[in-house]
């Protein structure tokens, strides 16, 4: 089974070999437990940030923010290339990522008060109703459900690529930024693709558990599940500026 999350990649189970030993393979348990230690860090540490961008000094959070950025997106690249590390890799991940999302929900937060709450209620509302609907078989990843969610998550890339190209120029894409209804139908199809990858994820932890991969493998699904609900909650929070920018 493939994933559109480059962290979840079943390519990963190419380069294991097979655990014999029932205590020292992955398990969902393990899983669960994990990716729930590494939200709890991510929430913690974002409440550092927050209450920073929210005081006296609010471009005292920025320096925070900028290392959280960053930092993530480097952690993220040893970890994807190197899943043996995610035992440090994917707990160092759910830091950098605290230290981003709290200053940045922060400067949601003071243009539309009571965004942050609605934006986290609202992912992990999301990522219950699909964990329930892929227990109960509602959704099951196929491979044309897979193609298609992998096609859409590649084109998003590339369009968030050519858009961060253009800002670079002075070329703001109203799309991304601006909340009319042209802009609003794009977040909301990038929200639902953000929340569709899950259930590939979902799909990833099982069969992982199925092959018998080594225990090391629960942090690097728990760290793919973290990088998917980050991507979420902030396509969720984009999308909420835009329908409360329009009122």
């Amino acid at each position: 089974m493939r994933t559109s999350n480059p962290a979840l990649s079943t390519r990963v189970f190419e380069r294991i070999a097979y655990i014999a030993d029932s205590s020292a393979v992955m398990t969902i348990a393990g899983t669960v437990n994990k990716t729930l230690a590494l939200l709890l860090t991510t929430i913690v540490v974002a409440s550092y940030t927050w209450g920073k961008a929210l005081s006296w000094d609010p471009a005292s959070a920025i320096p925070w923010m900028m290392a959280g950025l960053f930092g993530g997106f480097i952690v993220a690249l040893v970890t994807i290339f190197r899943p043996q590390a995610a035992r440090w890799s994917a707990p160092l991940y759910a830091v950098c990522e605290g230290l981003f999302l709290g200053g940045i929900s922060a400067v949601f937060e003071q243009s539309y008060p009571g965004i942050a709450f609605q934006a986290v209620t609202l992912t992990f509302g999301t990522l219950m109703a699909l964990l329930l609907a892929y227990k109960s078989r509602l959704i099951q990843p196929t491979a044309k459900f897979r193609l298609g969610v992998m096609a859409a998550t590649g084109g998003i890339a590339l369009f968030y690529f050519i858009a961060l190209i253009l800002n670079l120029f002075g070329v703001d894409v109203a799309l991304i930024h601006q909340g009319g209804t042209y802009g609003i139908l794009f977040s909301l199809f990038v929200v639902i693709i953000a929340a569709l990858n899950l259930v590939l994820d979902f799909g990833f932890v099982e069969e992982g558990v199925a092959a018998h991969a080594p225990k090391y493998l629960e942090w690097y699904a728990a760290f793919g599940l973290l990088v998917t609900l980050v991507w979420l909650y902030l396509e969720i929070l984009r999308l909420l500026s835009k329908l409360r920018s329009r009122r």
